[in-house]
């Protein structure tokens, strides 16, 4: 059984470090290699871009992207 939060703070590390989230508040559910993506974003890029980094994180396996895109 993995450290729950040891793993959501994997997560958050590689959101917060990648160059596209900078200040962005978005949330992160995830237990057992299986992560959900909420909140708003820029563009599809962006919310694509979010799925890949968190895909990155050793012991994620499945990404339930629930990421909204908002233009203004």
């Amino acid at each position: 059984m993995h450290d729950v939060s040891a793993f959501a703070s994997s997560v958050h590390q590689a959101l917060s470090s990648s160059p596209h989230f900078p200040g962005r508040n978005l949330q992160v559910e995830g237990t057992d290699g299986r992560v959900v993506l909420k909140g708003i974003v820029g563009s599809y890029f962006h919310k694509q871009m979010a799925q890949e980094a968190v895909l990155r994180v050793d012991g994620v396996h499945d990404v339930e992207n629930q990421l909204e895109v908002d233009w203004r």
